[in-house]
């Protein structure tokens, strides 16, 4: 009777222990493996034996790329440079000032044009000796080639008629060449004023019979009397027959100080003794207003000839006048 109540106590023990190590074993079962890593925080664990699902994190949105519009470029603005001269490295003038040499001008400004450039020449070194003029001075090139003046007005120094002539045509600069014809017993003369009133110290150019052949004298006419000077004047030229004294030479004239070669012209004659080789007052034959003489195409106009016509009329005027009121008075 004890023996088996010994057996039913072990046996119960046995199953007893039994029991507890299937429940133990259970456990590990559910029970995460070592090394595995727990659901984050917050997930709910899955039931056990059930493996947990993955947490699903939502990523936010990717916030668009910002976009940069540039603000668009002003076209460039090229002016070009005087002359068809592009500027340099196409520079900009800083501040709108404007670029030299046809440089242009910031903010779209047209640069300033360059000024033209001025052509200059060196003065012709004095040599007043005078060599034989072979050909005639005549009127061919007047108006094309040559500004020209002349009393009568048109006249001809190549024809045999009284003509006093005067013709300039630009070389250089200020340099120029001059043809002076007309008739006296003593010199002929050419003067230059820089304004309309002849004879404040102005150039004049003297072409005198000494003995039969042309002196050239350099002289400045001041109130109606000659003194010499020495001109910048060479390559004379000239020539006597009678009465008609002839000379060609080049010049450079005075320089002026307003507008290029803006000249009034006279053309004179007088007295010269060759003994004490002095020149007498100068008689005008022709006086201009101010002329470019650079300017072949100049109209130039002898105020003498009009003056002397206003007289004559006015004579006449007078005249005619005077005879009437004498005929009335006879009625």
């Amino acid at each position: 009777m004890d023996n088996r109540l010994v057996l039913l106590t072990a046996l119960l023990v046995t199953l007893s222990w039994m029991s507890a190590g299937t429940y133990v074993q259970g456990a590990v079962t559910t029970a995460a493996p070592n090394g595995t890593t727990a659901a984050p925080n917050g997930t709910t664990a899955a039931p056990n034996g059930t493996t947990a699902a993955p947490a699903v994190t939502t990523a936010a949105p990717t916030a668009a790329p910002a976009v940069t519009t540039a603000a668009p470029t002003a076209p460039a603005v090229t002016t070009a440079a005087p002359n068809g001269t592009a500027a340099p490295n196409g520079t900009a003038a800083p501040n709108g000032t404007a670029g030299t040499n046809g440089t242009a001008a910031s903010n779209g400004t047209t640069a300033a044009p360059a000024a033209p450039a001025v052509t200059t020449a060196a003065p012709l070194k004095p040599n007043s000796t005078v060599t034989e003029l072979t050909t005639p001075i005549n009127r061919t090139d007047c108006g094309s080639g040559q500004l020209c003046a002349a009393a009568p007005p048109s006249c001809d120094p190549s024809t045999g008629g009284e003509c006093f002539f005067l013709s300039a045509k630009q070389m250089s600069g200020r340099n120029f060449e001059f043809e002076l014809s007309g008739q006296s017993d003593g010199y002929i003369a050419a003067t230059l004023s820089l304004d309309s009133t002849l004879g404040g110290n102005d150039t004049t150019y003297v072409c005198a019979n000494n003995n039969g052949v042309v002196k050239f004298i350099g002289a400045v006419l001041d109130n109606d009397v000659l003194t010499k000077k020495t001109l910048m004047v060479n390559s004379v030229k000239g020539k006597i027959a009678g009465k008609k004294i002839q000379c060609t030479f080049s010049a450079t004239v005075p320089a002026q100080t307003a507008r290029a070669f803006q000249t009034a012209i006279g053309i004179s004659n007088g007295t010269y003794d060759s003994t004490a080789e002095t020149l007498g007052k100068p008689i005008q034959r022709f006086t201009s207003g101010v002329v470019d003489l650079g300017n072949a195409n100049a109209n130039v106009t002898n105020v003498i000839t009009s003056h002397a016509i206003t007289i004559q009329q006015s004579l006449s005027l007078a005249l005619l006048f005077t005879v009437g009121v004498l005929g009335l008075t006879v009625l």
